[in-house]
Order: structure tokens, then C-alpha cells, then sequence
């Protein structure tokens, strides 16, 4: 079963590009968001499996809706796609958590894919640690 996906940026080129890059891929796009705000809001609505973030947003930046969504949903899966590259960005992000992967842009596809893998594997092993419990 694939992988649902939310992305969230505010450039319709990179939503464009995101949705191509997975195009025959094990992951599937069910939503795209402008903004912070709408991220919030549609996540509650569809909970996908993933969600890739920019950073830069209107409204709510993407760090600040990540940390909103995983306050609620401390097992969602996130992915940061941004060509903002400074070490205290990096440091947010890994404060955010561990298993969340960091890509640049422009996006490298291989890269990309192999991040949301690793989402996924830490989805299912946390989900399986949760059943067996």
C-alpha cells in the first residue's frame, strides 16, 4: 500500500516538481498546502503518513508547524525540504527530532526518495512497537 503524502510549500513549482518526483513511486500525494496555517488544518483532516515541509512559509514558518503537528502527533512523519542552510536551521531541525531528514534544495531526487524510506521504516517500527505492547 503506498505511502501518503501532504506537501506543504508555498511555491506551486516545487509542489509541481515534489509530486513528479514521486510519480510511479511507492508514495502517493493526497494534499497540498500554502501555508502553515493550512498544513495545520488539513493534517487534521487527512493525517497522511507523510508530510514534506518547507521551512519558509506565509503565516506560520515550517518549523513552527512541525512542532505544532508533532505536540499532537508525536509519531507523524515529516520530512524538511528547504534551501535554507544555516547551522542554527539544522539545529532546529534536529531538535525537532531524530528521525526527521533534512533535504536541500534544489531537490535531489535519489536523496529524497531514500529520506522518505527512512520515514517510512520509523513509522512502521514504531507502529509495530505500539501493537505488540
Amino acid at each position: 500500500m503506498k505511502k501518503t503524502i501532504m506537501i506543504v510549500d508555498d511555491s506551486i513549482l516545487i509542489r509541481n516538481e515534489i509530486g513528479k518526483i514521486l510519480e510511479g513511486t511507492d508514495y502517493e500525494v493526497v494534499c497540498q498546502c500554502r501555508s502553515g496555517e493550512e498544513a495545520l488544518e488539513t493534517y487534521e483532516k487527512i493525517m497522511p503518513d507523510i508530510v514534506t515541509m518547507d521551512i519558509i512559509l506565509p503565516g506560520i514558518d515550517g518549523l513552527e508547524t512541525s512542532k505544532r503537528i508533532l505536540n499532537k502527533h508525536p509519531k507523524a512523519g515529516i520530512v524538511i525540504i528547504s534551501s535554507l542552510v544555516y547551522d542554527k536551521t539544522l539545529q532546529v531541525v534536529k531538535e525537532l527530532g531524530p528521525a526527521i531528514p533534512f533535504v536541500f534544495k534544489p531537490i535531489n531526487k535519489p536523496f529524497f526518495i531514500e529520506s522518505l524510506k527512512k520515514v517510512s521504516i520509523n513509522l512502521e517500527s514504531s507502529s509495530q512497537i505500539h501493537s505488540t505492547q
